[in-house]
């Protein structure tokens, strides 16, 4: 079970909902179901690899993402780990009071932190990350090679079409969302 409702009790209490307004139905179940299948992902690897580590996911994107880069400016690792600056503080706080990690201000520059993998960290990740290789491989299980294969293309497709064109598309929904007669919910108007 993906949630407390099943996907069938999903997709019938969807269709059931809006039936009648005109949407593309096949475009909103793929997003339903990349979305549903991140949730379920992300919670499996938490309640298994992570758990045992005592890491969330967020705190493990983190670590990758400055075990992969070395020393690596907060607002880059925010960015690159899809999260706010204001959480990563948080994030990267609990990681250094756990040895994980480093936090730096730069001489030449005292705006900038710069964050960077402690020894106990890059041994966590050498070690952790094969562990979590595998559950990559279980979430897969039973596609083929070609089928993960085109899973990949069509998510590197979908990714690169979103850093082409999502500034320009947020702009231009936003513009027609402020000319509609939605309410705005910032405002109570």
């Amino acid at each position: 079970m993906t949630g407390y409702y099943t996907l069938r009790e999903t997709e019938k209490a969807v269709g059931e909902r809006l039936g009648g307004l005109e949407i593309d139905v096949e475009a909103m179940m793929a997003l339903s179901n990349l979305h549903r299948t991140a949730l379920v992902v992300r919670n499996h690897f938490e309640q298994s690899v992570l758990r045992d580590v005592d890491l969330s996911w967020t705190g493990f994107v983190v670590l990758w993402v400055v075990w992969i880069w070395g020393d690596i400016e907060t607002r880059h690792v925010a960015e690159e780990s899809g999260i706010s600056k204001g959480t990563l503080t948080g994030v990267a706080r609990t990681l250094a009071n756990r040895g994980l990690l480093t936090r730096t201000t730069p001489a030449d520059d005292r705006r900038l932190s710069v964050l960077s993998l402690t020894d106990r960290g890059k041994a966590l990740m050498t070690e952790l990350f094969p562990r979590f290789n595998a559950e990559e491989i279980y979430s897969l299980e039973g596609l083929s090679q070609r089928r993960i294969a085109e899973l990949t293309r069509v998510l590197r497709h979908m990714l690169n079409h979103f850093e082409q064109t999502s500034t320009a598309r947020q702009a231009e929904v936003r513009q027609e969302v402020q000319s509609s007669t939605l309410p705005n919910l910032a405002t109570g108007a």
